[in-house]
């Protein structure tokens, strides 16, 4: 794999805190391919959260209502843009959008049969959600500066939701927020690198 970057911090929504969880970041990295693959580890007392249990690697809807790590990727200078969801029970969902909250159905079919691969794993205080994403998932065209929203929804097990994001851009979470697409992919050479967007 090449293009890896560090782990990128998520951040709690300020109306959102969850002392049960030290910390949450992401790892994201390209294959020559042009497959991306992101791994969130989140640090803390993983008793005091609800984790779905393993189920079979399937679509389903409704999984940002339980701890769920999320995706969001779109191509600059358009308002269409891809969410993906994935559930460390091993499920997944995809969505289309053509501009903000707005369903793209045509699109939506193709994109729901690009399965990711999902690998979960908890130890101690840490829980490791590995996701491979193809290629064909992500918006068409070029790979050059694609924005990626890094999100998650972490419930604890008093049921309350709390919402991470590398940037809150509003007064209430919410991950369909463009500003919230806060991370941008590069290429040098061909060799993929990851920035932070400073504007």
């Amino acid at each position: 794999m090449i293009g890896a970057s560090d782990s990128i911090a998520l951040l709690p929504h300020p109306r959102t805190p969850c002392p049960a969880v030290e910390a949450l970041e992401v790892r994201v990295d390209v294959a020559p391919g042009g497959t991306l693959g992101l791994r969130y580890r989140l640090h803390g007392d993983l008793a005091r959260l609800r984790i779905p249990s393993p189920r079979p690697a399937s679509r389903a809807d409704g999984l940002w209502a339980h701890t769920c790590f999320e995706f969001f990727v779109a191509a600059p200078g358009t308002g269409a843009y891809r969410e993906f969801n994935f559930s460390p029970s091993g499920e997944w969902a995809a969505y289309a959008f053509r501009a903000y909250r707005e369903h793209d159905d045509e699109a939506a079919p193709a994109l729901a049969a690009v399965a990711p691969r999902i690998v979960t794993h908890a130890a101690g205080r840490r829980l490791d959600v590995d996701v491979r994403l193809h290629a064909a998932a992500l918006p068409a065209g070029s790979l050059d500066d694609l924005q990626l929203g890094l999100t998650a929804v972490i419930e604890d097990i008093d049921g309350k939701r709390s919402y991470w994001a590398l940037r809150h851009p509003g007064p209430a979470p919410d991950f369909h927020l463009r500003d919230g697409f806060a991370l941008t992919t590069g290429y040098v050479a061909k060799i993929p690198r990851l920035r932070q967007r400073t504007s």
